[in-house]
């Protein structure tokens, strides 16, 4: 596995697709526990969550295939440690090992509020279009 796990890694160089795969992988526990518990059927929803969400952080945050393509085996155990890494607070520690720079929580806390900012100069301005549109008709009647 230690092999695998700096490609492993590169396949899930951005923040967002490593927190899609935690959130992914809890979902799945939380259903196995549940389908243990309770309901048997529901384990139709472990693979489902956990799959479904990593491989769409894959497509639509990383831009790449999913390592469980080629590897099913190692990268669901390669999962299963970045979710451990994750959950004790050492995957900063680790990217800097494997020779990767983690993101600073202070440039996404900017980029979000920039985001955020964005979002509402193009509510603002939907706004005020409409308001002058209203305002024109009914001069014009």
């Amino acid at each position: 596995m230690e092999e695998f796990w700096p490609f492993y890694m590169n396949q899930h160089s951005k923040l967002a697709t490593r927190r899609w795969h935690f959130v992914g992988t809890l979902c799945s526990i939380l259903c196995l526990v549940y389908t243990l518990l309770f309901n048997k059927w529901f384990v139709i929803f472990v693979p489902i969550l956990g799959y479904g969400l990593a491989w769409y952080s894959h497509f639509y945050v990383e831009g790449n295939v999913p390592a469980t393509f080629g590897h099913p085996f190692w990268s669901l155990l390669c999962d299963f440690k970045m979710f451990g890494l994750m959950l004790t607070g050492q995957m900063d520690r680790e990217i800097k090992r494997l020779g990767k720079r983690p993101v600073l929580q202070i440039y996404i806390l900017i980029l979000d509020c920039l985001d955020l900012y964005i979002n509402l100069l193009f509510v603002v301005n939907f706004a005020m279009e409409h308001v002058f549109a209203i305002l024109v008709s009914s001069v014009m009647i």
